[in-house]
């Protein structure tokens, strides 16, 4: 096996921004952090980072304001987009080790953006093989009760028994709606402190501003695999802050 981080996305329901998530994040330590970064989409068949990766590439290719403003952008960080390899879980780590061996420049961090139910072949085999996963909660009772019941089995089962090499498992809120009590986190908080489990301080909002691809018909773009956040869009997302937390647990080299 290689040397470097593999960190996952995984979660026992789906519908709550994984992917999402991992594009951003992704985009946050090759852009901003400066680390070399590559992704694993093994969440077949949907694939809904490689697609985003196909959609911004065909319009960068059709465009001269686009194809410009990559170039500016790549010239600038001194380095090309990330990786993106589509896989699905039960290839994925035969194929993220495909892709390091044959890069030039081996990335710092491999991440795997798993599918949106375990129940799909080869997801907790690769699973075991991550360093450090990372599962998104919604202030939901069913998603709150499936998602423990996922961590605790994984940790039980694979973590303290060996089997797995999962030295950090954690939990993060993702989709939180500004009008909730914030003391409905806080009750949810103390169950999973009491269960062992620790939780990103970052929570992410259910924002609009997730789902801004690059687009023909605006400048600015917040989702994307090639281009940086705007800074404007950046501010009030916790984008920063979660992908700042999320670099302080791996600590890439």
């Amino acid at each position: 096996m290689s040397k470097e981080i593999f960190v996952a996305f995984a979660t026992q329901k789906g519908g709550i921004g994984k992917s999402t998530v991992t594009a951003l994040a992704a985009s946050y330590l090759h852009n901003v952090k400066g680390y070399n970064v590559a992704v694993v989409d093994c969440d077949d068949p949907q694939h809904s980072i490689h697609g985003l990766r196909e959609h911004e590439t065909g319009l960068i290719d059709s465009s001269t304001y686009f194809k410009a403003l990559a170039c500016d952008h790549f010239r600038k960080i001194k380095k090309n987009a990330y990786t993106i390899v589509k896989s699905n879980a039960v290839d994925a780590l035969d194929d993220a080790e495909r892709m390091i061996a044959t890069e030039d420049v081996k990335p710092d961090v491999v991440f795997f953006d798993m599918p949106g139910t375990l129940r799909s072949n080869g997801v907790i085999k690769t699973l075991s093989q991550m360093d450090y996963i990372f599962t998104p909660l919604s202030a939901d009772r069913f998603v709150v009760e499936s998602t423990l019941k996922f961590v605790t089995m994984f940790r039980d089962r694979l973590m303290t028994t060996g089997q797995a090499k999962t030295k950090g498992f954690y939990l993060f809120w993702t989709m939180v709606d500004g009008r909730e009590r914030n003391d409905l986190y806080g009750i949810y908080e103390e169950v999973i402190a009491e269960m062992g489990f620790p939780v990103l301080s970052t929570r992410l909002p259910d924002s609009k501003k997730f789902r801004r691809d690059l687009s023909e018909e605006r400048r600015s773009v917040f989702r994307s695999t090639i281009f940086p956040m705007d800074t404007a869009l950046l501010k009030g997302s916790g984008i920063r802050e979660f992908s700042e937390e999320i670099s302080d647990i791996i600590r890439p080299q």
